[in-house]
């Protein structure tokens, strides 16, 4: 039997790499959380306005860079002096009121279709670990990669250790894969906004996902998929019995990816 293109072949394990906000989930997952940390008392009605009119203009427009480093610098000086265990449990007890409602049904189908192609899933965000790591198990997902901050006697020390965000997504991809043996040439990536650029160069089948203008024109220009999610729906009906129609359509759009995809690396490997 001939193996699908896709497939693991001699050269790797093969991993699917998603963005999580407006890729998986409707919100910034970060942002998402705001109301129940004022509920906690970690932050004023304020902060919850401020997040809110933020999260307003990063469904609107997409973060450019200098929004995301904005939104970087907010929550750093924000979260110093929080309980990491405390954040943990807040997540725990509210990840499925905040999230279930957001995540986009076409990723949830893209999802569970690289799942039974054998890929590896992996969650790959600039929001803080704590945050990332349960969506990502809530998900199914195999990994996730995303920020990390200073911790010193329990609590955050209002600083960053690793940024998860532009090229710091290829560095922790580029080690992901060096430990589990993925082929990036023969991986996929998702992503909505131009920021991404070097996480979806830095694999064989790149798609833009709710592109921003910049990434469009990026897809445009490289020849990439691009796909429109708009469906959110809950996760755990969705993620337990995906209908047969919507994996279907689901794998439609995954071999279309694939085959642009190649083409796109096939041309991008001979200019080099």
């Amino acid at each position: 039997m001939t193996a699908h293109p896709s497939d693991l072949t001699r050269r790797g394990r093969i991993a699917a790499f998603f963005d999580l906000d407006k890729t998986i989930i409707a919100k910034s997952s970060a942002l998402a959380f705001s109301k129940p940390f004022f509920a906690q008392g970690l932050i004023t009605r304020r902060s919850v306005l401020q997040s809110s009119y933020a999260q307003f203009l990063f469904i609107l427009s997409g973060a450019d860079h200098d929004q995301m480093e904005r939104m970087r610098s907010h929550l750093t000086n924000m979260t110093a002096g929080w309980d990491v265990e405390q954040i943990r449990a807040i997540v725990a007890e509210t990840l499925h009121d905040i999230v279930d409602p957001l995540v986009y049904a076409e990723a949830a189908d893209l999802i569970a279709d690289h799942k039974l192609r054998g890929h590896d899933v992996v969650i790959v965000s600039a929001s803080g670990e704590e945050v990332v790591t349960p969506i990502a198990a809530a998900l199914g997902a195999s990994h996730s990669c995303a920020t990390r901050m200073v911790v010193e006697d329990g609590r955050y020390a209002g600083d960053v250790e690793f940024y998860c965000y532009g090229d710091g997504k290829v560095e922790a991809m580029r080690e992901l894969a060096a430990r589990e043996g993925y082929d990036l040439s023969q991986c996929y990536a998702y992503s909505d906004s131009v920021t991404d650029l070097p996480m979806l160069e830095a694999v064989g089948h790149p798609t833009a996902v709710n592109p921003d203008r910049g990434l469009r024109r990026a897809a445009t220009e490289n020849g990439w998929p691009v796909l429109s999610f708009s469906n959110p729906v809950s996760l755990r009906a969705r993620l337990q019995s995906p209908s047969r129609s919507t994996v279907t359509a689901a794998a439609a759009v995954l071999s279309s990816a694939a085959v642009a995809g190649a083409f796109t690396y096939g041309i991008r490997r001979r200019k080099r």
